[in-house]
């Protein structure tokens, strides 16, 4: 069964297998061992499992498209917070996966915030739109694909609302995928769509920055050692669209090895005291002091792909991490060193087997994950420690 692009909705009883087909798509965005079953579930490669995510860090995303009008007048176009609430980082989760390129959202109504989705008319009655910061997911869902360019396959289990919204319906009907949308698409013909009201759907806006990170150039203070060129810091000019891809970490452009030589285990040159990265399983890494939790960031396949992630991260950090280097930028950049050179110029003279290359996806999400930085320099929408707007 080929399901088109546009809106899909994956519904049926419950243990009937919904959420285990979303996650067989969601991991269908990974090439598979042929003869193994899972070759038959396939997704677009570019596709991004959106959940709700409490407490995770927001750093300077437009959200307008869902969240406006704060009544502490915060300012939702360049919005930040250090703990999210669950439908501010829906909504965060949803503009940070088209900054990366994704053209396919997955997402599962038990792992999503109820008031990030959808708003009853009973509801909308009681609390008028103009007191609801909140504009739900049901009201986005056709603007994102007809606009932005991204589909939307969703488990649905208890609001109906969606199926007026639906260009595909199927059902899971023990385990076995079939297609109800004639049946579903006459039994909406005999009923009332629900109110929509949105704002008029426009782009997020800007273009967001590597964070200012300060530790990332610790070295150069202590030591004097590190640079992009043998002796310049590595915040230098114009970001890393001024940086030379093609250096690496084995002595190429100068004062690259630790002062005997040899490059440490720790993949950089003692002289530069590069941040020191610790993979804590599939589930999080720390660069230097700072812990980046990707639990929640479904697609990981393995924790070989979160030590990747560290190691792609501190180079991204030590080198673009001035405030001024756009993040698909270096995210890019990052790719073409990997291509070209291999993992040598990220670890150093010890490269460590296990290493599996990410996404770039799951670049995105481990960086808008990093939290180093938060304390300062946030451009707007700050929350000041507490939890956010839907609280």
């Amino acid at each position: 069964m080929a399901v088109p692009r546009g809106i899909t909705l994956i519904v049926g009883g419950g243990y009937h297998g919904k959420s285990t087909l979303l996650e067989a798509l969601q991991s269908g965005v990974y090439n598979h061992i042929a003869g193994d079953g899972r070759e038959f579930v396939l997704a677009d490669d570019t596709a991004v499992k959106l959940r709700a995510e409490d407490g995770r860090c927001i750093r300077n995303v437009d959200i307008t498209l869902f969240i406006n009008d704060l009544p502490n007048g915060k300012d939702t176009a360049a919005f930040s917070t250090e703990n999210a609430s669950g439908s501010t980082s829906q909504a965060a989760g949803v503009v940070e996966g088209m900054e990366a390129g994704c053209r396919l959202f997955l997402i599962d109504e038990d792992t999503s915030a109820t008031n990030f989705m959808v708003r009853d008319e009973f509801m909308q009655q009681v609390i008028s739109r103009e007191k609801e910061p909140i504009t739900p997911f049901l009201e986005r869902a056709r603007g994102l694909y007809e606009q932005a360019g991204a589909s939307t396959i969703l488990v649905a289990g208890s609001s109906g609302a969606f199926f007026h919204i639906a260009d595909r319906v199927i059902q899971m009907d023990c385990y076995r995928p079939v297609d109800i949308t004639e049946r579903v698409k006459g039994l909406c013909a005999q009923r009332e769509a629900p109110a929509m009201g949105a704002p008029a759907f426009r782009m997020p806006r800007g273009e967001r920055t590597m964070p200012a990170f300060a530790a990332a150039r610790e070295g150069d203070a202590r030591g004097g050692r590190g640079g992009r060129d043998g002796g310049r810091r590595h915040g230098h000019g114009d970001g890393c669209r001024g940086y030379d891809a093609g250096r690496d970490e084995r002595g190429q452009g100068g004062g690259r090895r630790g002062r005997d030589g040899r490059g440490d285990r720790d993949g950089g040159a003692r002289g530069r005291e590069r941040l020191k990265v610790r993979s804590q399983g599939r589930d999080a890494f720390s660069l230097g002091k700072e812990n980046v939790d990707v639990r929640f960031v479904e697609q990981i396949a393995d924790s070989e792909q979160t030590a990747a992630l560290a190691h792609l991260l501190r180079y991204g950090l030590e080198r673009f991490a001035d405030g001024a280097c756009p993040l698909t930028e270096a995210v890019e950049r990052l790719f073409a060193v990997l291509e070209r050179e291999g993992w040598a110029p990220f670890c150093g003279s010890f490269v460590p087997c296990g290493l599996a290359k990410p996404r770039k996806q799951e670049v995105f999400a481990a960086l808008n994950r990093f939290r180093g930085g938060m304390g300062g320099g946030a451009r707007g929408g700050e929350m000041d420690g507490a939890k956010d707007s839907d609280r």
